[in-house]
Parts: C-alpha cells; structure tokens; sequence
C-alpha cells in the first residue's frame, strides 16, 4: 500500500507498508540514500522483511520520489542529514501512530539514509530496537567528493536525469538537492564522528569492499565509537550492498536482526 503521510509544515512524505498484518512482528524503517527514493529499492525490503519476520515501512523524504519537492531555489543546510534524523523522521513516525515508546522500530538506512539512521539513534537511544547501516558517512572524505562531482557531470551530460525520472516526480529537486550540498566547500568540514559515540542500540554496520563513495574507515570508525556494532565487509560490492550482493546482505542482516530479538537466525 501507499500513502502521503505529512512530516512537516509544509512537505508530505510518501510512504508504503510492509507484511502489514503482522501487527505483532517488529518493525523495520527504511531510509534511502542521497538520490533514492520508495521505488528505487525495488524489492530489497519485502524480501529483507519476509527473511527476518518484520514489518516494513518505506518511506520517500521530502524532495524525492513522490513526496513534496523542494521548493524552488531551496538550498539544503549543511545539517540537512541532523534535520531529517531529529525533525522529519520523529514527525513521520508521529503522524503514523507509531509509538516508539510502546514498540521500538528497527532502522536500516543506506548512504545517506544510514547517516540520518546513526544521527536518529544517537539523539533517541531510548528509541530504537536495533539499526543496520550500509554504506553510512560519518565524515567525508575525498573519494565521496570526487565520486560526487563525476555524478555532476552525468547528470549535465548523460542520460541520468532521464533515468531518475522514473523515481522521482522532481528529479532536480531531488538531485541537486543532494550534489550541491555534498559539493559545497563548507560541508568538507561535516562529521558525526563525535555524535554517535550516544548510541546504544545493536548496530550492523555493512560497507562494500569497491564501494566509490567511501572507504572502509566508515564503517571502522563507527567501531570505534560504538563498542557494541559489528561490521560487514563485503567483497564483489560498490556503494550498493542491497543491489550488489542482496542475498548475502539479507542473510548478513535478518539474521543479526533475529538474533538481537531473541528468535533463531
């Protein structure tokens, strides 16, 4: 199913159900990357759901997908990725009746989305069952930077805008949106390296081993902070776990996830 759930004064955010007549079964959250969106994780969530026995709730953020665009000449702020984790995900949560105090959700967030995961789960530790972060930034390094400035140049020359076209309804709002913030010359500075040292949640923090958007020191310097996570590196894998190598992710995860609910992998 699907629906436009308002987080915000003035954005919606559209969203879509997972196994939703599990009532009783945990919850996942999925939070997409930087030019993701609902559709673009195809059936990376169903499958992840039906693995592990959870419910499932996608959701689009404002400025992608089907949600609300951005409103001309919107610049995001260079704590675009604290705002989503602080202010749109507890409102979304909020507008669906989701209490966390009564059943704690799981979070799996990929790229961007797995940033605004450890930001949600260090500023509401008391909040969260258990997060899975692919592919997460906690700094940025040259890699992502330059990776970034190549997608520029596809989205001004190739074909990529048409591509992402059938993801988003606003594909500039969407994608520049995300490249003219990642490429603004104050946000080399940007680090949540410090912030996510409050985190107390079971974590899983996954990074594919030819992944262009960012080194391995992403995930190994989420190990250092948080004593309790535990990383996959996978082989045969770039920025994109859940498209690369599905089934070992999913096997990875529903597994770790079952584990930390006390049910059998």
């Amino acid at each position: 199913m699907s629906t436009s759930i308002g987080a915000g004064a003035a954005c919606a955010s559209s969203t879509s159900g997972l196994r939703p007549s599990a009532r009783q079964a945990p919850l996942i959250v999925f939070l997409h990357e930087g030019l993701g969106s609902l559709a673009m994780w195809k059936d990376f969530p169903q499958r992840l759901c039906e693995a592990a026995g959870f419910r499932g709730l996608v959701y689009s953020r404002p400025g992608y997908g089907r949600s609300t665009p951005r409103v001309a000449q919107e610049a995001w702020g260079l704590d675009f990725m604290h705002q989503q984790a602080h202010v749109v995900l507890p409102a979304l949560l909020k507008a669906l009746g989701i209490d966390t105090a009564v059943q704690k959700p799981w979070l799996f967030g990929h790229s961007d989305g797995a940033s605004i995961a450890l930001l949600y789960a260090a500023r509401f530790p008391q909040a969260v069952a258990g997060a899975v972060v692919v592919a997460p930034h906690i700094l940025v390094e040259d890699l992502s930077v330059s990776s970034i400035a190549v997608a520029r140049t596809a989205y001004l020359e190739t074909d990529l805008r048409q591509r992402l076209t059938r993801y988003h309804d606003d594909p500039d709002s969407a994608f520049w949106g995300w490249n003219d913030i990642w490429l603004h010359p104050s946000f080399r500075d940007w680090s949540i390296a410090s912030e996510i040292a409050a985190i107390r949640c079971p974590l899983l923090a996954v990074q594919g081993l030819d992944d262009e958007y960012g080194t391995l020191e992403q995930i190994r310097g989420i190990a250092r902070r948080v004593p309790q996570a535990q990383l996959l590196e996978l082989s045969d894998c770039g920025h994109s776990p859940h498209r690369d190598q599905a089934d070992r992710l999913i096997t990875s995860a529903s597994a770790f996830m079952k584990q930390q609910t006390g049910d059998k992998p």
